[in-house]
């Protein structure tokens, strides 16, 4: 693999891949009305974006904002089509094959064939090894103060350089980290553009490399911006805590939480949704507390014959299925039981519990 990305800009600049591209953003929105209407004039669009490209006119439309909730409060930016597009372009034809691998091999937020459950499993894994080997242990979790709105792009800027010297590339890239002029002073990255997610990976991936060659911490695991260590004492997480802190500030402009701490690893790990044991795997509060709500307003809405069945169906297939990867078995059977729905008519048989 060649050390920097150069001369492929204009190679990968090719309808055939922005209407693939275009095939991958559409994916699961097929019927919005911002889809139809680009897919009205498809070929013509595209031959517009892929001549904006090439010329170099291309900029980014204009951002449109909206809160979510879950699972907590956040401002989501999102662009027009036709810049989520060009997102997907570039994401699949410069970041997945020339920068996603130079990451850790435990790094698993966003990343294709890893995610949450390869990360728990790899956890427990690690667990087991250093139980196995030192007896007693200690972890040390961490994760980072707002971090997408903390992320500065100059120095994300820098980063990339690193990675990337095809001049077109760069600018491109400038223009989805910065949207017009670089400025130094400017932070944060908005939080629900595609390439967002893959940044913010590329950005935590120098953290990785100091914790894996600096410190040299064997056991560790990442997923987005939480991070677990695993190390044999205390004063091994008081010292690694205070390195990370130090690099943290000094390198990437970003601070520890004050959730961030260490303790002896009986007390288990909550990482991912779940609370990690070297024998086993619960699932945490917070999500049984989201299923009982879950259940209380869906049997109201039931006994008010205002129940969206398919919908509970599929939110409680859901949970089965994150929860299945735990040791749940007993819970899942409790909620089921507490479900109205299910167990009036043929409804009962509509989802069975699984072990």
């Amino acid at each position: 693999m060649p050390k920097k990305i150069k001369n492929l800009f204009y190679k990968n600049l090719t309808f055939d891949k922005l209407l693939a591209a275009h095939k991958r953003a559409r994916k699961h929105k097929t019927y919005k009305n911002e889809v139809i209407k680009f897919e009205f004039n498809l070929e013509n669009n595209l031959i517009n974006l892929l001549k904006n490209l090439e010329n170099g006119t291309y900029r980014l439309g204009k951002y449109f904002q909206f809160k979510i909730y879950e699972p907590k409060e956040r401002i989501i930016q999102a662009l027009p089509y036709k810049d989520r597009i060009v997102h997907q372009w570039y994401v699949e034809e410069f970041i997945k094959p020339f920068i996603i691998p130079r990451f850790i091999n435990t790094s698993f937020a966003c990343l294709d064939n890893k995610g949450t459950h390869k990360a728990v499993e790899t956890v427990q894994h690690q667990m087991q090894i250093m139980k196995r080997n030192f007896g007693d242990f200690w972890i040390l979790k961490c994760d980072i103060k707002k971090f997408f709105y903390n992320i500065n792009p100059y120095i994300l800027f820098q980063i990339l350089k690193k990675y990337i010297s095809d001049k077109p590339l760069l600018d491109l890239s400038q223009i989805f980290i910065f949207n017009g002029p670089i400025d130094k002073s400017k932070v944060g990255i908005p939080i629900g553009n595609y390439t967002s997610q893959y940044f913010a990976n590329i950005y935590l991936n120098e953290l990785d490399q100091y914790i894996k060659r600096d410190l040299k911490v064997k056991y560790y695991c990442r997923y987005m911006d939480d991070f677990i260590l695993i190390l044999k004492t205390k004063q091994d997480c008081i010292n690694s805590k205070k390195l990370i802190e130090k690099f943290l500030h000094n390198h990437l402009k970003l601070e520890l939480n004050n959730k961030s701490r260490y303790y002896p690893y009986k007390m288990g790990v909550n990482f991912c949704g779940y609370r990690i044991f070297t024998t086993h795997r619960l699932l945490r509060t917070s999500s049984k507390k989201k299923i009982k709500k879950n259940i209380k307003t869906w049997n109201n809405q039931y006994h008010n014959n205002k129940l969206d069945f398919q919908y509970a169906i599929q939110s409680l297939n859901s949970w089965v299925g994150h929860s299945s990867h735990c040791n749940s078995y007993k819970l899942q059977q409790k909620m089921f039981k507490s479900c109205d729905f299910l167990v009036s008519g043929q409804q009962k048989d509509v989802l069975k519990p699984q072990t």
